[in-house]
């Protein structure tokens, strides 16, 4: 009974929900694998200031890797199972609504259509053809922007979001293993920067965002996360050795 109406007509088309949901695991995607790139990269320079062996590289590399993948997993498993919850709960309540108030759900949609720029006239029509089609379904869309066989599946989320964070995770960690040890930092550096560079661009693009600003917060971000962790490793590692 809470309409949702937008004002100008499109922000609850079906087409325009739909792109808006896939722009939205795109983004997700970036991020993630921007998480990646950046957790890892930190983690592997840090080990790599303080030991010039590739053992403790790879292995702090391959757990920082799987260690992520299933933190982001979990994150996104938790956040998108609490949105399904919501959605299923607005459902419900939709659905007790239509067989409690038929009537009043029927002037209601109406109304939704009216707001969008219909007729009085041929809201009503509109609103009768849908109700008699599938009532649940079209009060669903207008009211709430959801269509209840596609709510977001929590296990899609999370596997999509553990293998973003791998496939950004995994450059940092090739970077840095395969130059000799007197190249490995700068490398990691350049190949860091340039996929942060991409993923900047990207996240912008998708988000209708300026492009030169999200770039230069990534790299800049980046660099200082490796320059501060190598930093650091170097220290530990002076201190130890």
């Amino acid at each position: 009974m809470n309409p949702q109406a937008a004002p100008d007509g499109h922000s609850d088309e079906p087409h325009a929900t739909a792109m808006s949901g896939r722009l939205n695991w795109l983004r997700a995607g970036v991020l993630g694998a921007n998480d990646g790139i950046v957790s890892t990269a930190g983690l592997v320079v840090g080990v790599a200031g303080a030991t010039l062996d590739r053992g403790p590289i790879i292995t702090a590399g391959v757990a920082g890797l799987v260690a992520g993948a299933v933190s982001m997993a979990l994150g996104e498993y938790v956040s998108v199972s609490s949105q399904r919850d919501t959605e299923r709960a607005l459902l419900a309540k939709e659905r007790a609504e239509l067989e409690q108030f038929p009537q009043q759900e029927l002037d209601e949609l109406a109304a939704l259509y009216i707001a969008k720029g219909l007729s009085e006239a041929t809201a009503r029509t509109v609103a009768l053809e849908l109700t008699a089609g599938d009532a649940f379904a079209a009060h669903a869309d207008a009211e709430l922007g959801l269509n209840p066989d596609e709510l977001t599946n929590p296990w899609q989320a999370a596997g999509a979001s553990a293998l973003a964070f791998t496939a950004g995770s995994l450059l940092p960690l090739i970077a840095i293993l395969l130059p000799p040890p007197a190249g490995r930092v700068a490398v990691t550096f350049v190949v860091v920067v340039l996929a942060l560079v991409v993923t900047g661009y990207t996240s912008a693009k998708l988000g209708s965002a300026g492009v030169g600003r999200a770039i230069l917060r990534l790299v800049v971000g980046g660099a200082l996360a490796m320059a501060v962790t190598f930093g650091i490793g170097q220290l530990v590692g002076a201190t130890i050795g």
